[in-house]
């Protein structure tokens, strides 16, 4: 038999740490577990509890200062994708992320594992004590299934391979129970149902949100089983969960648009788009430790993750896009109005490290053609059309750069004169999708699940079932909002070079979804390789699907070695 898990074996004592509890409720030396379980005042502490756990400080190995579940979370869903640019080696364990070089005994790894099953913990708790057919206790009880299943899905996503990959591969350990006594790993498959029963049962009890989306609500519950039945590749289901969620509404409805849209981020918490976020408070600001600091220096941040060329060159395929103009925030050189070339050092390139960047003022001759001189050689840049050459449909054309410098073919940005990070040679692009809350530039409430999201699930699953045009038209919805102009809108014979609509639905989500979790997870459960073959620091590689074995990250050393559940291959 199993023996229990360091981290599953969680006392009812554990959570009144991370509970946000008004005394004058429960008083607290009457706070025990028969007192918090025992009324609807009660419960609510417990998942306020656990909403707390989400953004709160903890310790582990040590450590506590900036370990946070939020921040982890982002950032292992994130960084090991192509839509980042690493501008230098840190020491923080976000790197080992980055660069695929993950190991069980890094704090990241080990504290999100503790913190979700703490969590699940406490939603069990509340789930074997409150009765479905009390009223006063339903929203409660809605709110603990929908934690449940948002955990599991985080852990079985970030700890075990792809549903898409197979039913039968390893799981993690599937709580729906506070007896802790016998720890296995479930197959992904049987993870994956209770997700769903979870979130379905989250549905049928809860209602509008108790206050702002930091709390879930019945549209919240349908907008992530959307996205499970996506993972699941159940098409039918994840267009019937959209289509409930919505209830007659338009997408667009659900929408925020122009200036909203432009300042959505900074006010996620009460924004109609959003379904659930980890909201935080002024009282909440972890300063350099926040998520935002990696992507902003505005006074505070370290702003060292900035967006990959290939992010890029989507995004200026239409510069009037309010994903370009509003959330990314490219340093350009004070006084400068010359433009230059970037591209990657031939001699630097490396599987290990990554490679550095070069850059050269262009001269322009007049019909868009450039140039440049290096070591006493002109170069000339070719201009590539990179959206289906020779096709009948010419709708729209889309370019990128290239150089052939040092013998070798190279991808090249052509931009104005930029601000290089100070002692490397990367320019410096923001992102403030975590950031200016209440104004703070370190502060947000980071958005786990929107309508943009599930829109763009239903348009995946459109695709995937043959249905090309109706998948389109939630595409266009996407862009329209974004203020693509109507050239740039999709139809069955303006596909802008694109081979099939899936392409199209892939690309719209990298472009609305950047930063916020979901590359990782929408590249490799498509049986995709991640190609990263890009100018930063983290490696020059492609990390092929079926021979990568760190698209997942390893149990962690303090679970395994007590429990003695098995540690994923290639750890």
């Amino acid at each position: 038999m199993k023996t229990k898990s360091l981290y599953l074996a969680v006392a009812l004592g554990m959570m009144l740490g991370f509970g946000s509890c008004s005394l004058d409720v429960v008083p607290s030396d009457e706070l025990n577990s028969e007192v918090l379980l025992g009324s609807s005042d009660g419960a609510k502490c417990v998942m306020d509890g656990c909403y707390a756990m989400l953004k709160d400080e903890v310790e582990f190995l040590g450590y506590s200062s900036g370990n946070c579940y939020a921040r982890h979370y982002f950032q292992l869903a994130e960084f090991p994708a192509d839509n980042i640019c690493l501008s230098a080696h840190t020491t923080d364990p976000l790197y080992e992320a980055t660069a695929y070089m993950m190991n069980d005994g890094l704090k990241n790894v080990g504290t999100l594992w503790m913190v979700g099953y703490k969590i699940i913990y406490m939603t069990n708790t509340v789930i074997e004590t409150l009765k479905e057919d009390n009223p006063d206790t339903k929203q409660l009880l809605g709110e603990a299934y929908f934690m449940r299943g948002l955990m599991h899905l985080h852990m079985v996503t970030l700890y075990a391979k792809p549903y898409s990959y197979g039913r039968d591969n390893l799981g993690v350990p599937l709580r729906i129970s506070t007896n802790s006594s016998v720890t296995v790993r479930n197959p992904v498959g049987d993870v994956y149902d209770q997700i769903v029963l979870d979130l379905r049962k989250a549905a049928d009890l809860m209602g509008k949100s108790r206050s702002n989306a930091g709390y879930p609500s019945k549209e919240a519950a349908l907008g992530l089983l959307s996205r499970v039945y996506l993972y699941m590749e159940k098409y039918d289901e994840c267009i019937a969960a959209v289509d409930e969620a919505l209830n007659g509404a338009t997408p667009d409805s659900k929408l925020e648009h122009g200036a909203d849209y432009a300042a959505y981020f900074a006010n996620a918490k009460t924004s109609k788009e959003t379904l659930f976020c980890i909201a935080h408070e002024t009282t909440d600001d972890r300063g350099q430790s926040s998520i935002g600091s990696m992507f902003l220096k505005d006074g505070i941040g370290w702003g060292e993750i900035y967006p990959s060329n290939p992010l890029m060159y989507l995004y200026e395929r239409y510069p009037s896009d309010l994903r370009y103009t509003e959330f990314l925030v490219p340093q350009y050189k004070a006084g400068s109005s010359d433009t230059y070339i970037y591209f990657p050092d031939p001699e630097s390139i490396s599987e290990e490290s990554g490679s550095v960047l070069l850059k050269a003022k262009v001269t322009d001759d007049g019909a868009g053609n450039y140039s440049f001189k290096q070591g006493g050689t002109t170069y000339n840049v070719e201009k590539r059309k990179i959206n289906g050459e020779g096709k009948a449909d010419d709708s729209g054309e889309y370019f990128e750069y290239y150089v052939n410098y040092g013998g070798k073919d190279l991808q090249a940005r052509i931009a104005p004169e930029m601000v290089l990070r100070t002692g490397f040679s990367y320019p410096m692009i923001f992102v403030n999708k975590f950031s200016y809350q209440d104004g703070n530039p370190m502060l947000s409430s980071p958005v786990i699940c929107r309508w943009a999201e599930v829109i763009l699930n239903r348009a995946e699953a459109y695709a995937r079932s043959g249905q090309d045009a109706k998948a389109l038209d939630d595409v266009n919805v996407i862009r329209a909002r974004a203020n693509i102009p109507d050239e740039g809108m999709f139809a069955a014979g303006k596909m802008h070079g694109y081979d099939n609509v899936l392409d199209v639905v892939l690309d719209e989500r990298r472009m609305e979804l950047a930063f916020e979790g979901h590359r990782m997870f929408d590249v490799y459960r498509n049986k995709r390789d991640m190609d990263r073959r890009y100018p930063g620091a983290q490696p020059w590689k492609i990390h092929k699907w079926d021979q990568e074995p760190h698209i997942v990250y390893p149990i962690p050393n303090n679970e395994w070695t007590v429990s003695g559940i098995p540690q994923n291959p290639g750890y």
